[in-house]
């Protein structure tokens, strides 16, 4: 049987349409997913995603592990509440997952995993947290739930559901946390528009999840975050990387920091020893169709995949992200191949789309 996020009733009282997904039972729309995407291009729109998980690092050695733990460098981090994004590699440079890490102190951090990979990557860490016998202690945090209010107005929605919130979340800038109490809130997101995810007990997630609707906030539901993190440029895992795919190839290069040569972390050798081999490129298909994973890209300089692909309400347009063969550029004529038909399609850099804006 599926599990259940602390709003799951809340969820059916709305008349959700719910899905399985990475074991959990989640609304993948509440009616119409054209319209969830636009209130979040738009206005505000919010998603449950306590699916995912909270992990807390605390001790000593916490800074020491997460250096050596994943690609990005947290050394970086040095203001209370500031986040990073990164990868975190297998010995191959593949990439086991991608996470967000708060700053709280030197010896306290929060990490955030993926639902399909949650077991996994506690697992992971727990193994290596024995293997360097590490001073540190990993707290899974299943008494959390999460919630996303993404879109232009979701801070003043925001602000006029949870009172008092404005003054401790203002001065917030992007990839920034503060506690309003004991609700973490955060501005990150994973739809490419301006907003708050919060983290907060189980108990008070079902009013919080009212108030934001009382104060009109759009339930939305993964159908349309799924679309408008695309639109963004925004990966996919499982789709646009895993841990056979490294992070040079996926688009991710830039959430690796090879700077400090003296900094080791699971995965460096291996991406050290082998430079990329593809790229991540945005494609617009100019034919009829649309765009799915796992789709055949035909370029003059070989053959390449899309990774992503789906309908994007924004552009009107069916719109993927693809690994491409290196030479390929931005403007460049390639061919899908759908249902063993080759339909045109166009090579753009993304995001397609963020802040409310078509971009390509």
């Amino acid at each position: 049987m599926a599990q259940q996020t602390p709003l799951h009733a809340s969820h059916i009282a709305a008349g959700a349409r719910m899905v399985d997904f990475a074991g959990w039972d989640m609304p993948v729309n509440y009616g119409s997913q054209i319209e969830e995407h636009h209130a979040v291009r738009r206005d505000a729109g919010m998603f449950d995603v306590s699916h995912m998980l909270a992990l807390d690092l605390e001790g000593a050695d916490a800074k020491a592990f997460l250096r050596g733990l994943i690609a990005n460098d947290v050394a970086k981090l040095t203001e209370s509440g500031k986040a990073l994004y990164s990868c975190m590699l297998n010995e191959q440079g593949g990439v086991i997952d991608d996470l967000i890490v708060y700053f709280l102190s030197d010896t306290s951090y929060r990490i955030v995993v993926n639902a399909g990979t949650a077991d996994k990557d506690v697992a992971w860490m727990q193994q290596r947290l024995a293997a360097t016998g590490t001073q540190a202690k990993l707290c899974v945090r299943r008494d959390l739930a999460m919630i996303a209010v993404q879109g232009p107005n979701a801070r003043a929605k925001t602000w006029a559901a949870l009172p008092g919130a404005e003054a401790a979340s203002a001065g917030l800038k992007v990839f920034q946390a503060a506690a309003f109490g004991d609700i973490f809130i955060a501005r990150t997101g994973y739809t490419g528009e301006h907003g708050f995810e919060l983290t907060l007990p189980v108990a008070k997630a079902a009013a919080t999840w009212d108030a934001l609707a009382a104060a009109g906030v759009k339930p939305c539901g993964l159908g349309a975050r799924d679309t408008l993190r695309l639109e963004a440029g925004m990966a996919l895992y499982g789709n646009d990387m895993d841990e056979s795919v490294s992070p040079l190839d996926a688009g991710l290069a830039w959430t690796v920091d090879l700077k400090d040569e003296s900094r080791d972390f699971v995965g460096r050798a291996a991406l050290v020893a082998k430079s990329a081999s593809k790229q991540t490129l945005g494609l617009i298909l100019e034919d009829k169709g649309v765009l799915r994973s796992h789709q055949k890209v035909i370029a003059a300089q070989g053959e390449g995949e899309t990774t992503s692909g789906t309908f994007s309400p924004t552009l009107e347009k069916s719109i993927a992200l693809a690994r491409l063969p290196l030479g390929v550029a931005a403007g460049d004529a390639v061919e899908v191949e759908i249902r063993g038909k080759r339909l045109k399609a166009r090579v753009v850099k993304a995001p397609f789309a963020r802040n409310g804006k078509a971009l390509a």
